[in-house]
């Protein structure tokens, strides 16, 4: 069963139609790119996959429980350490201090956050908070992760350095991942299969599947990655001439 189904889902605000038809799927361990110009309506696509907006046509079917979300911005509570933010969703859950502490200190070190549990959000680098904020989102314990470009407002070296380590751990976090971008390059070192959008109101220009090893992945100016990357830049062109 996928863990979310839509199909041929519309979206309008007043006369402004967003979404005109788009479907997609998520299965388990699936990561999902959904990629489009900015504008095309992707922010607006999650929200409805999220359950946080309605929508006007078309269907959709998800999996129980909501999934875990990282936004653009980590909203990470300022008063809040590393830990204090990560250990949220437990608390939420009814989980034990002492207990959930202890979860949280075992996967800091994944994050590579393991020395900084005790610093707070005006300390920290952006590169750091976002990781903060995957960190509590893989916490709510869900089987599906949603990312709204989540590396779109770091420095390019920062961001690159955080898509390697992000396609890394998606290899042994065991969740499903759908995540929104409009950078090229972050569909191909991160997913398993992009979907395309075309400019509003969106429609699905097509679905490639990115199956690199993960060297490849790394490799920016590669053969393999190029002629990916060529790819995704046909279809968008092709929908958004």
């Amino acid at each position: 069963m996928s863990l979310i189904a839509a199909t041929h889902l519309a979206k309008r605000f007043g006369d402004l139609t967003v979404l005109r038809d788009v479907s997609l799927t998520v299965e388990e361990d699936d990561v999902v790119g959904l990629l489009g110009p900015s504008g095309c309506g992707k922010t607006t696509l999650l929200r409805i996959l999220l359950g946080l907006e309605t929508y006007d046509g078309g269907e959709l079917a998800a999996s129980p429980g909501r999934p875990g979300y990282l936004p653009q911005d980590a909203l990470l509570l300022p008063w809040k350490t590393v830990l204090g933010n990560a250990e949220l969703p437990l608390q939420l859950q009814g989980v034990a201090a002492a207990e959930r502490r202890r979860q949280v200190r075992d996967i800091l070190p994944e994050f590579g956050l393991a020395e900084f549990a005790g610093i707070y959000p005006h300390q920290m680098s952006g590169g750091m908070k976002q990781r903060a904020a995957l960190l509590r989102a893989v916490l709510t314990g869900s089987r599906i992760l949603v990312l709204d470009e989540p590396f779109g407002a770091l420095d390019t070296l920062t961001r690159h350095r955080l898509q390697d380590w992000l396609a890394d751990l998606t290899r042994r976090l065991h969740r499903a991942i759908l995540f929104v971008t409009h950078d090229l390059e972050e569909a191909v070192v991160l997913s398993h299969r992009v979907v395309v959008l075309s400019a509003r109101p969106a429609v699905v220009l097509g679905e490639e599947a990115i199956d690199l090893p993960p060297g490849e992945r790394r490799d920016r100016l590669g053969r393999a990655f190029l002629a990916a990357r060529d790819r995704l830049l046909s279809q968008l062109e092709r929908g958004n001439g």
